[in-house]
């Protein structure tokens, strides 16, 4: 005999007869997920590229912001491209301005990626209200509250990562 009270059920969308809190919970998620969808739709409109673009200008930018150079071939590897793509990717950037191809500091047959200072900027202007809304949101939490949701967030991310 289970000591766990039952707790009333419902189903809604595709989870079928789960407890409510746990319906709470996962369609908050996916309410959040299809805001942040939309959000990155309307920022990679506002900016003329597409998802990939706007994937690779913020690995730059993170990169350049942690003092690390970036190779082509390193950010093929990290969006799961062909080599080919990411020529095809540098150079509709490097076009429009986002990203310079620079001699690499110390092998004169290789090159790094930077993102250029007016991507950044458009970065900021384009998203910087959003994000210092998300970080007042984040600051809210107690800390205790804080770390049980980066620790549900990454259980979450790790569910969705496994292959089945």
């Amino acid at each position: 005999m289970s000591t766990i009270p039952d707790l009333p059920t419902r189903s809604t969308g595709y989870w079928y007869g789960r407890a409510a809190a746990d319906l709470d919970v996962l369609n908050a998620l996916r309410d959040y997920r299809a805001a942040e969808t939309a959000m990155r739709r309307r920022t990679r409109s506002s900016m003329g590229m597409n998802e990939t673009d706007l994937l690779a200008l913020r690995y730059l930018l993170e990169a350049q912001y942690a003092g690390r150079e970036v190779s082509p071939k390193e950010l093929t590897a990290k969006l799961g491209i062909s080599s080919a793509a990411t020529t095809t990717l540098i150079d509709r950037l490097a076009r429009s301005g986002h990203v310079r191809r620079k001699p690499h500091p110390r092998d004169r047959r290789a090159l790094v990626l930077e993102a250029s200072a007016e991507s950044g900027a458009e970065v900021r202007q384009t998203m910087g209200t959003m994000h210092t809304r998300m970080v007042e949101v984040a600051r809210s939490l107690p800390p205790e509250d804080a770390a049980v949701v980066v620790d549900f967030l990454m259980r979450m991310r790790e569910a969705v990562d496994q292959i089945d």
